[in-house]
C-alpha cells in the first residue's frame, strides 16, 4: 500500500503504547539489540500465491509483550505502518511462537521494498496482516479494523480456510 518509504537508521524509531504499563520508543539500534530468533515459515498472499520456507530473523512478538507489560484489558494490537497503513490482530494470535517483527530475510537485511527495516510476520494469516514498514504497535481493548479490513477483506485472514473477504 503506497510508495516505498525512505529509511534512515539515525532517525527511525519504533513505538509501543496503548494499554500497557511500560510504553516504549526505541531507536533502530535499540530494536536490533532486543532478543532475536530465527523462524522458517511460509508466506501466503490473498491473491493466491505463496512463498515457501522463508527464513525470517527478528524479535519474537513475545519479547515486545514482556517488555511493555500489557494491561489485563488489552485484547488486541493495532499495527501502524508507514503511510498510515494499519491492521490489527487479537493479542492471542500475536503470542504464537512463530510471530515476530522481522528485520532479516534469508540471511540478508530485509530490503525496504519487502518491508524493511521492520516487518510484522504472522505466518498463519494472509500477508496483509504481516504489515510492512511497522513503526508502532498500539495495545487496545477493542479491535480496530485496518486498511484492507475496512475495504471488505477478512479480519480473520486464515489462508487454510481461504478467508479472503468479509
Amino acid at each position: 500500500m503506497g510508495s516505498v518509504p525512505a529509511f534512515d537508521p539515525k532517525t527511525w524509531d519504533f513505538t509501543v503504547d496503548g494499554l500497557v504499563k511500560n510504553a516504549v520508543k526505541l531507536t533502530y539500534a535499540e530494536v536490533l539489540n532486543l532478543p532475536k530468533t530465527v523462524n522458517i515459515s511460509d508466506f501466503h498472499c490473498v491473491t493466491g500465491w505463496s512463498r515457501l520456507d522463508n527464513r525470517w530473523e527478528g524479535i519474537p512478538f513475545k519479547v515486545i509483550h514482556d517488555l511493555v507489560k500489557p494491561l489485563d484489558e488489552a485484547k488486541y494490537v493495532t499495527v501502524v505502518a508507514e503511510g498510515d497503513y494499519t491492521t490489527s490482530l487479537p493479542l492471542n494470535n500475536l503470542l504464537e511462537d512463530d510471530v515476530l517483527l522481522a528485520y532479516r530475510l534469508d540471511g540478508q537485511p530485509l530490503k525496504v521494498e519487502h518491508g524493511g527495516p521492520l516487518r510484522l510476520v504472522v505466518p498463519k494469516k494472509y500477508a496483509y496482516k504481516s504489515a510492512k514498514w511497522v513503526r508502532k504497535l498500539r495495545f487496545t481493548e477493542r479491535q480496530e479494523l485496518g486498511y484492507w479490513e475496512k475495504r471488505g477483506y477478512s479480519n480473520t485472514a486464515d489462508p487454510w480456510n481461504e478467508e479472503r473477504y468479509a
